[in-house]
């Protein structure tokens, strides 16, 4: 038994597929299957029970998963700490970020960063998906640590820090009917047409479950990936939103309303996998709360 065949184990399990397995490692399925096959032969039992349509692990394989993992991170902290006491902190972060976020100062808190761990690589990625493909990446390895907003309960099996909590407020087109208000209910606004981001963001998520609760399910009329884009639409007149108050340059033609009746906040959150943080990670962790910007909330 190897480090190697370890990592491909775990890469199988957790994407339970030897595919995305292989994509996952950046080779072929067939060294990945080789490699869980030897260490199959090795522990004389098997780890995958396999079918045309599926791969699930089996008891054995379910045994070995967290030893696998706690093996391989406890490799990679004797090899960090080896190279740190030899030449300095070493490794590599893959973070994982909301586009355009700038409450979080990230290109400041690289920076400095890179200047104070030099030979740490980073590597940053949105998700097409926002939040919830975010806090996919963390649970199946794709990402180290993640900023993204998620109700907790969304964040099972992930180490998850606040960092800040915004207010929804409601945007209307200035001539609408509610415009004048100084705040509104959610049942104010349920019959109403909403522009809002895609499904998957953590904003849409929470909102959407708001008017369920209530039970009003809302009608998008216009989906699009960026928040900052959202008052456009609405001065056009295609909808109403409900949205984060982060503080966007105020637009003609929109009114900004408070809402009433319900506590509905949206929470920033820095999250890591489960599993102990690299002292790469750690260090960047640390860092994390000098680069919030309090005084310009917007995406």
């Amino acid at each position: 038994m190897d480090s190697r065949q370890l990592e491909y184990f775990v890469a199988v399990a957790e994407e339970l597929s030897f595919t995305r397995a292989a994509r996952r490692m950046f080779t072929v399925q067939s060294t990945v299957s080789a490699a869980v096959r030897s260490l199959e032969t090795d522990l004389k039992t098997t780890l995958f029970d396999r079918s045309t349509r599926r791969v699930v692990l089996s008891a054995a394989g379910q045994a070995l998963l967290p030893e696998a993992k706690a093996a391989l991170e406890a490799m990679d902290r004797a090899r960090a700490a080896v190279e740190e006491a030899s030449s300095g902190l070493r490794g590599n972060v893959r973070i994982g970020t909301l586009a355009r976020l700038s409450l979080v100062d990230l290109a400041d808190l690289l920076g400095a960063f890179h200047r104070k761990y030099p030979l740490v690589e980073v590597q940053v990625a949105t998700s097409p998906t926002g939040s919830s493909g975010l806090a996919d990446d963390l649970r199946h390895g794709r990402l180290d640590v993640a900023l993204l907003g998620l109700a907790r309960p969304e964040l099972s099996g992930l180490d998850v820090r606040d960092i800040a909590t915004v207010p929804f407020v409601a945007l209307v087109p200035a001539a609408h009917r509610l415009a004048g208000r100084g705040g509104v209910r959610l049942e104010d606004l349920a019959d109403e047409r909403f522009v809002d981001m895609p499904p998957g963001f953590g904003n849409r998520k929470q909102v959407d479950r708001a008017f369920d609760a209530i039970g009003r399910p809302r009608r998008i009329q216009v989906e699009i990936p960026e928040l900052i884009t959202v008052p456009e639409y609405v001065r056009a007149g295609l909808g109403v939103a409900v949205l984060p108050d982060v503080q966007l340059d105020a637009e003609p033609g929109v009114a900004k309303l408070r809402i009433t009746g319900t506590e509905l906040v949206w929470t920033l959150s820095v999250v890591t996998a489960e599993r102990r943080p690299s002292r790469a990670v750690t260090a960047l962790l640390d860092l994390i709360g000098d680069s919030i910007r309090t005084e310009r909330l917007y995406f």
